[in-house]
Formats: C-alpha cells, sequence, structure tokens
C-alpha cells in the first residue's frame, strides 16, 4: 500500500508540473518562439552567416558573427553538434568554430524565451551576455594555442567554396522576423499597459468556482516547490493545445509538399489559441471574468501583420519551407519537453532539498564548480533543461550555480565532448573542455557575487585569480607547442 501511494504521488507531481507547464509557459512563449525559429531558419540562407567564419576573415567580423550564429541559425543543443562539425570540415576557423559551438545554444530564441518565462530574465540575460563574451574568448585562446593546426585546417580545406559564397537577406525578410519577435514579446512582457484591462465581462454562474476547486485538488498549487497549479483559463487552453496538435499532424506533417485543410485548420487555431491566451481571466464569487487588454490588441494587430506580410511578401515555397521547419523543431523538442518537465515534476518528490541546499546552495568556487560537472554526466536538449533548473532553483540551488550548470550542459555533456574529440582531435578537445569549464564557473560566480552585492574590488579579483589560472595554461601550452628554434646559417 505505501509503495502505491507512493507511486500515486509521484504520478501526481509529474503531472502537476506538466499540466501547469502545458497551461503557463507553451502559449504565449513558446508558439511565437517556434514560428520564429521556423522563419530563421527557412528564411535566412545561411550562406549569409556562414560565409563569415573562415579563419581568414577578419576577427572583428567572424567571432562577433559565430557567437550570433546560434540566434540567426535556430541552433539549439540537439543540433549544435551536427552543425559545428559541419563549418568546421568546411573550412571555418578554428576560433569561430568552437565559439559558435560554445554560444549557439545560450542565444537560441527558444532557450532565451522559456529561460526568461519560466526562471527569470537575469538569468536569461545573463546566459547570453555572459556567454557571448567568454565564448568569444575561448574562441580566441583555442586560435592562439593551436595556430599551426588551425593553419593546416585551412589549408586542407582551402579547396572548398562554402565560405567563399555571399548571401543577401531581403528587407522583407528582416520586417517579418520583427513581426513575429513582435509577437512574443507582446505575448510575454509584464508592464501596466499590456496587463491592464479596458473592459470585462462576467459569465454569471457557480460553476466557475467549482471547477477551480476541482482543479485545485487535482493539481495542487504548492509556489514553494516550483508548481503552479492549473486554472480554468488554463484548462481551456490546454484543450486548444490538443486541437493544434491533432490538426498540425495532419496539415503540417508533408506542408513542404503542399497546403491541405488541416494545415489552414491548425493556422487558424494557432490564432485563435493565442488571442485567447492574452486574454486575462479569473474566478470570481459571481462567476468568470474575461478582461480586455493591451495586450490582446498588440497581440491581435501583430498577428494580422504577420499574416498579411506573409501572403503578400512571400512565395508559397516560402511560406511553405517557413512552416515546415517550425513543425520540425516542434517534433523535435516538444515530445523531450513533456518528459523533461514530467520528470522534473518528480524529481522535486524524490531529491531530498538538502542535498542540493549543502552542495549547490551557497555562491562559492566548489558550488559553482559542481554545477559545472553536474552538466558533464548529465544531458537535456533545449528547453529540457530550463524545467530541470526550476527543480534545482525550487530545492535550493543557488542562482549563480543556476547560471554555471545552464552554460556548461549543452557543451560539457559525455556525447558532447565524444563528438567534439572527433572533429578537432584529442589536445584541443582536452584544452576546449578545460577553458569551458573554467569560463562557465567563473560565470556562475560572477552572477552569483552580482546577486549578492559583491564590490567591484571582489569581483575584479575573481576576474584576475581567474586570468592568472588562464596565463598559467597559457605557458604551459605555450612550451609544448614551441618546437627548436631555427639555427641561423653560418657566413662563409
Amino acid at each position: 500500500m505505501a509503495v502505491l501511494d507512493s507511486i500515486i504521488v509521484l504520478l501526481q507531481a509529474g503531472l502537476g508540473s506538466l499540466v501547469a507547464y502545458l497551461a503557463a509557459h507553451v502559449l504565449l512563449c513558446l508558439l511565437p518562439a517556434f514560428f520564429v525559429a521556423g522563419a530563421l531558419a527557412a528564411l535566412i540562407p545561411k550562406e549569409a552567416i556562414t560565409s563569415y567564419l573562415g579563419r581568414d576573415a577578419p576577427k572583428l567580423v567572424s567571432y562577433p558573427v559565430s557567437a550570433l550564429g546560434g540566434f540567426v541559425l535556430a541552433v539549439c543543443s540537439c543540433t549544435i553538434m551536427p552543425l559545428f562539425a559541419s563549418i568546421y570540415k568546411r573550412g571555418a576557423g578554428l576560433g569561430p568554430a568552437i565559439t559558435f559551438l560554445f554560444v549557439g545554444p545560450a542565444v537560441n530564441i527558444l532557450a532565451i524565451t522559456f529561460t526568461g518565462a519560466v526562471i527569470g530574465m537575469d538569468i536569461a540575460i545573463a546566459r547570453v551576455i555572459l556567454s557571448v563574451v567568454f565564448g568569444i574568448g575561448i574562441g580566441m585562446l583555442m586560435a592562439w594555442f593551436h595556430p599551426e593546426d588551425d593553419r593546416a585546417h585551412s589549408e586542407a580545406t582551402s579547396g572548398s567554396n562554402a565560405f567563399s559564397q555571399r548571401a543577401r537577406v531581403p528587407v522583407r525578410t528582416w520586417i517579418f522576423f520583427v513581426l513575429l519577435l513582435g509577437v512574443l514579446i507582446v505575448g510575454t512582457l509584464q508592464v501596466g499597459l499590456l496587463r491592464s484591462s479596458f473592459a470585462a465581462v462576467t459569465l454569471p454562474g457557480p460553476w466557475a468556482g467549482s471547477v477551480q476547486t476541482w482543479l485545485d485538488r487535482l493539481v495542487p498549487p504548492n509556489p514553494a516547490m516550483g508548481i503552479e497549479g492549473v486554472s480554468v483559463h488554463g484548462l481551456f487552453l490546454i484543450g486548444l493545445l490538443f486541437l493544434i496538435a491533432v490538426t498540425a499532424w495532419l496539415g503540417l506533417n508533408d506542408v513542404d509538399r503542399g497546403f491541405n485543410r488541416w494545415t489552414h485548420a491548425a493556422l487558424g487555431l494557432v490564432t485563435f489559441t493565442l488571442l485567447v491566451a492574452s486574454l486575462p481571466v479569473a474566478v470570481v464569487d459571481s462567476g468568470l471574468t474575461i478582461g480586455f487588454s493591451g495586450r490582446l490588441i498588440g497581440v491581435a494587430v501583430l498577428i494580422a501583420a504577420v499574416w498579411w506580410m506573409g501572403l503578400r511578401s512571400f512565395s508559397t515555397y516560402q511560406i511553405q519551407q517557413w512552416l515546415w521547419e517550425m513543425w520540425r523543431f516542434v517534433k523535435q523538442i516538444v515530445p523531450l519537453l513533456i518528459v523533461g518537465v514530467f520528470l522534473a515534476g518528480t524529481a522535486r518528490t524524490l531529491v531530498p532539498r538538502a542535498w542540493i541546499s549543502t552542495l549547490a546552495g551557497r555562491n562559492t568556487v566548489l558550488s559553482n564548480l559542481a554545477g559545472v560537472l553536474f552538466g558533464v554526466f548529465m544531458y537535456f536538449p533545449t528547453l529540457v533543461e530550463v524545467p530541470i533548473a526550476q527543480t534545482f532553483l525550487s530545492l535550493g540551488m543557488h542562482r549563480g550555480v543556476l547560471l554555471a550548470y545552464l552554460l556548461a550542459d549543452p557543451v560539457l555533456s559525455l556525447q558532447s565532448i565524444l563528438i567534439t574529440n572527433s572533429v578537432i582531435a584529442g589536445k584541443k578537445t582536452a584544452v576546449y573542455v578545460v577553458l569551458v569549464t573554467i569560463f562557465t564557473t567563473l560565470s556562475g560566480l560572477l552572477f552569483g557575487g552580482w546577486l549578492e552585492g559583491w564590490s567591484g574590488w571582489a569581483i575584479g579579483g575573481a576576474l584576475a585569480g581567474s586570468m592568472a589560472l588562464l596565463l598559467a595554461i597559457v605557458t604551459w601550452t605555450g612550451r609544448g607547442r614551441r618546437g627548436p628554434q631555427p639555427v641561423a646559417p653560418e657566413v662563409p
């Protein structure tokens, strides 16, 4: 009986976490983000990015482009490794390729959006800024450590024209992208102008309170454990998500070959669901109050502009490619996300809070290093690591340690290290792993110190100590690669 009760508790925790995520975070957060990611992948030529990654490209161009390539190419932790291998083998310089590998998953539009919505914009912004700064630093150090290998690689791939091509991104594509991004921002930005209702209607009757009471018993809210519960509004949105899943499966699986009636049904349901999700809804004593807010107007106007511009400015083939790329991301990520959220919910009941708070509850070098090393043995694809991270946070993990884990997880997992080794070989992989470990640990330490109000002297001291350690690595590596000095010929 005790075992059965434990299983029921685990299932309730996992299902409760999953239902709460679907109701609270998938709609105005992830649905627009998938459409943005699909547009970036389908409408922006990859040559517009990869043409600037060659070894001989100006560093002021190649490194920023490689750092932002994950954002423009919508690169997630699931696809970063094959793309890294591809661009390196086709002639990218070692430094830009390594920067692309490290930064790509952190600046993915899906990762930024979901991290900000679930964990907080402080973590999302810090994840982007620190990964870009330190990713460029890691790439430049790797190129400095291995100039002979980099030069030999450049000569060996000089026959490839992958990095001599140029591609121009049309202005209409950037405008379309901005409109899509606007739907995402207006749907998630928490400001008074968007949240405030200018009118409201009330659906009378005691049914709303009864349904909410039943939902609270089914999925008990527990803010201390990060379980948000489900509202009547959320229950209705989950039903719409189910309808979207059915129609999208029938209408988008072969959308690259053409549209059908299910395609139009799926897109119509997505539009309707986004509008419903932007409504402020609350259960009151007299029934269910539905408000009309600035968010509703903003989302409606932007969605109308997206569809109008899509029909007017792009060919049918381009729209098909956009929807197909979007659906590819959905099929790749959502099943893993569902499993990950469910497991994260069950983990809340299994992992003792004392373990997390003792090991990673303070902002120390060892705590941040523990967060980094956890990423070596545990790998979660893009977005799945976010609910896992929220679980750690609810169990007492320090936010600085959490950032160290989020930065390390995509690039320091065992499979990522093995694939990297197959691309750039032994010693370079070892140096890369050491550099990533140092920089991700330092990122968590500095971010945690900033949250705790460290003085500029303390942060500067941490940076100076890290630079001293890097200098020692540089000195050691320099000795290893210094060959015998050429002897000047004797003058007769």
